[in-house]
């Protein structure tokens, strides 16, 4: 078959004003573009006679590039890879828990290692601490007028639908606890592309002194928070661990001392414990301890409809609100328990009360993936799905229908027979609930009131579990602009 004629030249000789190497491992010469009266691109030039005499070296922030060891010192000031100065609200391990070395075990083999008996050992530890436990949620699969338009677009294909599903939901139990409403902010953990906080934002429509902080720990593609041009909106993005985050360090919360709603979509494994952990110690503990209250309290006079501050006082209950909680609300949507640490883990306490420990542990979140993992197409299925799945990579790569499950061993019974399919779904769906039970007691311990619930049905996301919690006593907030 004869070439094509904008096929670059791949043997005989390089393409003029390219690269004059000749990469043999590809079998072609280098495609880069020279500077003026050079034959080598930078990263080749050691190869070209009259730069023979320095040698380029692996640099040592990111080995997938090179550097002139004569400039070495110089790169390393402005190499992209080198660590950047730390912001105020960055805390090594603020929230990462207290680390216990007897708890932590050296070496734990995999489930598919596990001896018949073992395994039965720990389905029975299971289900003993799990007696009591409702393991039928309430169904609280919601929707939202905000993202009518969006959820009927015949453009949509099925991934894009199944977000819009999810977020729909979740922003219409956000409106059911009567969190969505004006002068606070809300703090989108794992926000990714910012979905759930654009989607929030649309639903405010005008309403007043409304702040988001977007926390994400890697670079994002296509983000949506940048859209955003509405004068009564700020939107912030942190690109931090959340391991790390001190909101109380944040200029604009430290400032305005506006009321938190901690919210996520998906918020993966350890994750989840992390951003508890930032919201109900280090930034609602912290608060308690200055004694911190919002510029104003404000409520609205029935006959003016004007606001009007009010001080709380002892002794004068009248007309005056309730202890205010710097943490208004959590609404967050669980997934991948096969990622959770026990270091991290919030519930470790609850897990202690039972008898159980880090050992226990491991093993039950190594088998939470049992709840999506079993119902994974076949291999002939997930093949003939594998072209789809490239398309649809640009719209939210966000979801973990299979738990993120990716470990056959893991995922397979130990012996033939021994476990079917059904039992070991419902096995992991009992590690899962017993990790989130130790969420909630861990919440309640910590003041507030906190529930689990399906938010969207499991043909739309295996991983349909939303978290929630209140603050208990508290002044609810306002659901008017």
């Amino acid at each position: 078959m004869a070439a094509s004629a904008s096929a670059p030249h791949t043997t005989d000789f390089p393409v003029e004003g390219r690269c004059s190497y000749y990469v043999e491992k590809k079998k072609r010469f280098c495609r880069m573009v020279v500077a003026a009266g050079k034959r080598f691109c930078g990263e080749h030039a050691g190869a070209a006679e009259e730069e023979n005499a320095r040698k380029r070296i692996l640099c040592p922030l990111d080995p997938k590039h090179t550097v002139y060891e004569d400039q070495l010192s110089k790169h390393l000031k402005k190499c992209n890879s080198r660590e950047k100065p730390k912001p105020d609200f960055f805390i090594q391990d603020i929230n990462a828990g207290l680390k216990d070395e007897t708890e932590i075990p050296e070496q734990l083999v995999p489930i598919s290692s596990l001896s018949e008996e073992h395994l039965e050992k720990l389905i029975k530890k299971l289900q003993k601490a799990s007696e009591g436990l409702n393991s039928t949620l309430k169904d609280q699969i919601m929707s939202h007028p905000a993202l009518h338009d969006a959820l009927n677009d015949p453009k949509n294909g099925d991934s894009a639908t199944k977000h819009l599903k999810q977020q729909a939901s979740i922003l219409g139990n956000i409106e059911k606890l009567k969190l969505l409403g004006p002068r606070r902010c809300f703090v989108e953990f794992g926000a990714g592309k910012g979905k759930l906080s654009h989607w929030v934002d649309i639903a405010l429509k005008d309403a007043e002194k409304v702040h988001f902080i977007l926390v994400e720990k890697v670079t994002t593609r296509f983000k949506v928070d940048g859209k955003h041009r509405k004068k009564n909106s700020v939107f912030e993005r942190l690109q931090i661990d959340i391991q790390h985050l001190c909101l109380n360090k944040i200029p604009l919360l430290s400032k305005e001392k506006l009321p938190v709603v901690g919210i996520g979509k998906h918020l993966c494994g350890v994750a989840t414990d992390l951003a508890l952990r930032c919201l109900v110690e280090t930034y609602a503990a912290s608060c308690e301890e200055r004694n911190e209250e919002p510029l104003a309290k404000r409520i609205k006079n029935d006959k003016t409809g004007k606001e009007i501050k009010t001080v709380a006082k002892k002794g004068n209950e009248k007309n005056v609100p309730e202890k205010w909680s710097p943490v208004a609300g959590i609404v967050i949507a669980l997934c991948c328990h096969h990622r959770c640490d026990w270091r991290h883990y919030v519930g470790k306490e609850y897990f202690r009360a039972l008898g159980l420990g880090a050992v226990e542990f491991h093993y039950f979140q190594r088998m939470s993936s049992w709840a999506t993992c079993g119902m994974r197409k076949t291999s002939l299925e997930a093949s003939s799905l594998s072209t789809k799945r490239k398309d649809e990579q640009n719209d939210d790569s966000e979801e973990h229908d299979d738990g993120g499950c990716r470990i056959t061993d893991e995922s397979s019974a130990s012996e033939p027979g021994f476990l079917t399919v059904e039992e070991k779904k419902k096995i992991g769906h009992l590690c899962k609930l017993l990790i989130d039970q130790g969420r909630v007691e861990y919440l309640q311990q910590k003041g507030f009131s906190p529930a689990l619930q399906y938010y969207t049905d499991p043909l739309v996301s295996l991983e349909n579990v939303l978290l929630t919690a209140l603050p208990n006593h508290s002044s609810s907030p306002e659901t008017t602009a």
